[in-house]
This record gives structure tokens, sequence and C-alpha cells, in this order.
């Protein structure tokens, strides 16, 4: 197993490369702030950017958490990549991350310097002071584990030398410990907006009891509705579950893992 190491201080844009960088050493996966990713797929881990300060999340970045370091040292033991590409804010991080892993320490170091102007430097420096950093996985993947957060995706088209253009996508989040502090959605705003969302859906009479569960990878969500009479009482239900799901993910960025409907009663009017 062959590791190569990129390192640049922390917010100089290596996340930014990562996937540049593993693309063009022929790198199968990629270690970055406590994750272990293959062609933009999270496949084990736990990111520091979901920590509540920054302390925690250099713990979860070099891997001191036993369960942690294990699921991802199992990971790759199963998987025995050829190359791998770890990021790391210094030589001794990198082989913190290394030693922690089982891995071999790097035969090649690629400095942040190397690959970035200074303006580019500058400039991911700058969009770290907003808040903002970068994890090398698709949007889609992102959202599986950073619940409420904010994310967008980059994506850029790479070519090789034979023409052929090879799409990669990157996503941006905001951490608990950004210095523009801490947010969250309370359970009676997830409420409100099933609420007034159920009560749009034609065949909907009105909405009851609606209780709202939080969990670190989304929520569930339980409501009482009163449908009207006469209606398709499956395709209401199905078309309200259907809604209400969206419109919470799309307002709040959270991940939906659950919306159960239950109807008792008809509305007569």
């Amino acid at each position: 197993m062959e590791v190569i190491a990129l390192v640049g201080p922390a917010g100089s844009g290596k996340s930014h490369r990562a996937g540049i960088v593993a693309h063009q050493h022929q790198c199968e996966y990629i270690i970055d702030d406590g994750l272990l990713i293959r062609e933009g797929k999270i496949i084990a881990g736990t990111s520091a950017k979901r920590e509540d300060n920054k302390m925690a999340a250099v713990r979860r970045a070099i891997f001191h958490e036993p369960e942690h370091r294990e699921e991802v040292r199992s990971s790759l033991w199963s998987l025995k990549p050829k190359k791998i590409l770890v990021l790391g804010t210094s030589d001794d991080m990198i082989g913190r991350i290394c030693d922690a892993l089982d891995l071999p320490h790097p035969e090649q170091v690629i400095r942040i310097e190397e690959i970035a102007s200074p303006a580019q430097i500058r400039l991911a420096r700058r969009k770290r002071l907003e808040g903002k950093h970068v994890i090398p996985a698709p949007t889609f993947e992102v959202k599986k584990t950073f619940s409420g957060y904010m994310v967008d995706p980059l994506r850029f088209l790479l070519k090789r030398e034979e023409d052929e253009e090879v799409s990669l996508e990157k996503s941006v989040v905001r951490p608990t410990f950004s210095s523009l502090g801490r947010f969250f959605i309370a359970d009676t705003v997830i409420a409100t907006i099933a609420t007034r969302t159920a009560e749009m859906i034609d065949g909907v009479g009105r909405v009851g009891k609606v209780v709202v569960e939080s969990r670190r990878e989304g929520v569930l969500v339980e409501m009482e509705i009163v449908l009207r009479y006469g209606c398709h009482v499956w395709e209401v239900l199905e078309q309200t579950q259907k809604a209400v799901a969206q419109q919470i993910e799309h307002m709040t960025a959270l991940n939906v893992l659950e919306i159960n409907l239950e109807s008792r009663r008809l509305m007569v009017e």
C-alpha cells in the first residue's frame, strides 16, 4: 500500500484540491478530516467538521478515538487499496494518522504551495474565515451525515491526457465550531412546516397532533390528520407524506428519515 500526503496549513485549500491530486496520482482513496472516501463515496469514519469545537475536531481528524480509529482501519485493511491520499496540516499530523491506521508513512509529500498559487491560498483562507469548509465528496453523500447543515455542491470537469472528461464534485459545509456561531432548528418549526404543508393538500381536512423526533442523522415526524369524506385515502396519504418530506428537506436541509401519518377520522362538510 502506497501513501501520498497532501500537506498545508488549515484553510489553505487542501480538501478543495484533494480530488484533483488523487486523480492525478491514481489514488483510489482519500483520508481527510476523519473520513475515508473513495471516488466521492464516504466509506467509513466520521467528519471532524461535525464536532462542537476545534480541539474535538483535531482529535477526530487524527483518529484519536478507539472506535473511530478501528472502523476506518478495518475498512482500509479489508479493501487493501494500492494508493491512498492522506491530508494533514503538517508532517507530524500525517505521521499520527498513518500510525493510528497502521499505514506506511508517505512515499511522497505534496505541499499545498506546489499546487496552488499564493492568490489561491489567500482566497481559500478568506473562505475559511467565512466559516466555509470543503469535503471532497458529493453533496448527496455529505448530507447523510450533515443533517441540518447548509451543504452546497461544487462541480468541475477534469480532462485526462486522452481528452476524456471526468466530473468531480465537492461539498461546502459550515461546521458547528465556526466563528459565525452555532445554529439549530427547533422541533416546533419542523412541526409547523409539516402542518402547513399537509393542510395545503386536497383531501386533507385538518392536522392534529404532530410529534417530531430529532436525531443526529435526521428527523422523524409523526402526524395525525383528518381526511375529507370522499377523497381517495391512500392517494392523499401518499401525496401528503411526499410533500411534507420534500418541504422539510427544502426549507431546513434536514434529512427526513420517516414521515408517519395516522388518520382515524373523516371530515364531512
